[in-house]
């Protein structure tokens, strides 16, 4: 869906992005990661030219961009900013139905869609006649969203969206964000310097440094298959925590125990990270989790203890530097 090759701009004699190439496929989502001023949001810019380049193409969809006027290429990409970019001084209901309008789409047709998109982002109708001031920060982040999918673009371009939330929004937001179908069929390219972030909502991450791509790969080839010291260093203080949110039930099932004393009905999807099973324990005394293997309808019951000795035996088993 979007190809970037050999992208170049240079500010003065800094070069911000320096001789870049990917490919993002369609419906994927992949996050560029870095820290401050390594060229992620540059670009991004780039992809809907509000920063034109100094060298190198960008196709999106198999259309050259540079090749279309840059505000009807605006129109059919989404775009959602740090600090939402709402206007100010209109209400949301006229926030939302800024692309339709310029579309010129009838009022029916807008409204219409505007309402779809509060259900599914758990907003309602009272927020429509609000100003952005009047809303938490969460709710401006999703009324920033639903701006960016009114029209359906089949491209989704966000720059440090969740960065202004505090973490319990923006905790609340990421699952959110996850479970909405709207995103699901989207082609989305996220900026984030926050690593927690990336392996949670990335399908690939882009790690830059200095203006070029240092690895392109999934969270767990990132984490398990650095290609250098700076990729493993970026990684390394939040390791723990990164592994147990990147690495699957199936992954470790192999490890499980074959049986146990099912304590309770409710199954758990083995397509599930070891952290967010890890966080159905209760706690009870000899408490088990029961979890199915969808591949084979296979059921396995593992104690929190048994779950961890899993989890580390697989962990043994990956290659380290």
């Amino acid at each position: 869906m979007i190809k970037v090759e050999r992208l170049v701009k240079a500010f003065g004699t800094t070069k911000a992005v320096n001789d870049i190439s990917f490919e993002v496929n369609e419906g994927e989502n992949m996050v560029l990661l870095g820290t401050s001023g390594c060229g992620k949001t540059t670009t991004l810019k780039m992809l809907n030219r509000l920063i034109e380049p100094d060298s190198g193409t960008i196709y999106i969809d198999k259309k050259n961009i540079f090749e279309q006027p840059p505000e009807l290429l605006r129109r059919g990409i989404g775009y959602v900013l740090q600090n939402n970019g709402l206007f100010p001084h209109y209400t949301v209901a006229e926030n939302i139905a800024v692309v339709p309008n310029l579309l010129k789409w009838d009022k029916a047709k807008t409204q219409k869609r505007i309402n779809e998109l509060l259900e599914k982002l758990h907003l309602t109708k009272d927020h429509l006649t609000a100003y952005p001031n009047e809303l938490s920060g969460g709710q401006q982040q999703r009324i920033g969203l639903a701006r960016a999918l009114v029209a359906d673009p089949p491209v989704l371009l966000m720059d440090e969206p969740f960065g202004a939330l505090d973490n319990v929004t923006r905790s609340k937001i990421h699952g959110e964000f996850k479970a909405l179908d709207e995103l699901k069929r989207k082609t989305i390219i996220m900026v984030t310097h926050d690593v927690q972030e990336a392996f949670e909502l990335a399908d690939r991450i882009a790690l830059m440094d200095k203006g070029k791509i240092v690895q392109i790969g999934s969270p767990a080839e990132l984490l398990f298959n650095p290609v250098n010291s700076f990729v493993s260093g970026f990684l390394q203080e939040q390791r723990l925590q990164l592994e147990f949110k990147t690495i699957k039930l199936i992954d470790i099932w192999e490890h499980l125990p074959d049986s146990g004393k099912k304590t309770s009905t409710s199954l758990l999807s083995a397509q599930l990270g070891v952290w967010e099973a890890l966080e159905n324990f209760k706690f009870y005394p000899k408490e088990n989790l029961n979890i199915i293997n969808q591949q084979n309808k296979e059921v396995k019951s593992a104690t929190f203890d048994q779950l961890m000795a899993a989890f580390s035996q697989y962990k043994n088993q990956q290659p380290h530097e």
